[in-house]
């Protein structure tokens, strides 16, 4: 069964957080690689270094510019060591998916685009499942088909 990860699920990889140690477990437990996409990733870094600039501006938020370079540093090796990959995506269908998902729970759910574009990202790779702690994420995840085992 294979699995899409969101943001949340990446942060607490990167960087020691409450939910940690359960990806620890997942990854250990599931030795395939873990599919990505390219706006994964993206929306993943762009968030590290935004806490770059948050901690900056008040030390109590964010992290500093050390944690992120780390974190960022381990994403590039479990890229280059194969336990993530990054699968291609057909972008238009993506958005055809996200704008079904938008029209039938936004309104009720509050979902932001990038988290809808994850979840119809992983229905358009076909994935089973998907790995969040958010519970939002979860939600819409869980109403579209998708198994949330964590």
């Amino acid at each position: 069964m294979e699995y899409f990860p969101d943001t949340s699920f990446l942060c607490s990889r990167y960087r020691e957080q409450v939910f940690s140690p359960q990806v620890d477990v997942w990854m250990n437990d599931h030795p395939e690689p873990l599919s990505v996409s390219s706006l994964l990733l993206l929306e993943f870094r762009q968030s590290t270094r935004l806490q770059v600039r948050l901690h900056g501006n008040d030390a109590s938020k964010g992290f500093n510019q050390g944690q992120a370079d780390a974190m960022l540093r381990d994403l590039q090796q479990d890229l280059s060591l194969g336990l993530l990959y990054v699968r291609p995506v057909d972008w238009p269908d993506v958005h055809q998916i996200t704008e079904r998902l938008s029209a039938t729970y936004t309104t009720s759910g509050g979902h932001r685009l990038a988290d809808i574009l994850h979840v119809a990202t992983a229905i358009h790779l076909g994935m089973a499942g998907f790995l969040t702690f958010d519970e939002r994420q979860r939600a819409l995840a869980e109403a579209a088909g998708l198994i949330v085992p964590l």
